[in-house]
């Protein structure tokens, strides 16, 4: 009976630490695919940031802010690429995310940034033609008040 249960002791502790080798695996993958939908995410949030800033400077807004914050992210993306590669998933994860997050802050003051610019650009139109029809009118107005006036003093 004894000789049973040291071998029943013995094949229980042989199971716990082949469990703990094959779980480590298990979550070594999860973390290796957290790591890679996080780089992925943020690589589509810049692409989509810049995106969004290429747009805007189409517009004609300043855009060296955004472009600075990009800019950023980018350096957030590298250190995610090259922790992963070294195996260091959870600051991947980590790089990624911080990357992601400021991808999609710049994606939405890009659009911010855009209708501001289009609003300034409709004034601008609106103002140049009140300033052009003002103009005809003067010009006209002044023409016929000097005709007027040379009708009367050179008949």
């Amino acid at each position: 009976m004894k000789k049973v249960s040291s071998k029943l002791l013995v094949l229980l502790i042989v199971l716990a630490f082949s469990a703990s080798i094959f779980m480590s695996e298990i979550f070594a993958s999860n973390s290796e695919d957290t790591a890679t939908t996080s780089i992925e995410g943020a690589e589509n949030a810049l692409v989509s940031a810049y995106q969004a800033v290429l747009e805007v400077e189409q517009v004609g807004a300043n855009v060296s802010g955004l472009l600075a914050q990009l800019n950023e992210a980018g350096e957030f993306l590298a250190k995610a690429h090259m922790a992963y590669r070294l195996g260091n998933f959870d600051n991947a994860t980590s790089s990624a995310d911080q990357s992601k997050d400021i991808g999609i802050e710049v994606e939405n003051k890009a659009y911010e940034l855009k209708d501001s610019a289009w609003r300034e650009n409709i004034q601008h139109i609106w103002l140049t033609i009140m300033g052009s029809v003002l103009g005809v009118i003067l010009v006209a107005t002044g023409s016929f008040w000097v005709w007027h006036f040379l009708k009367r003093h050179y008949p």
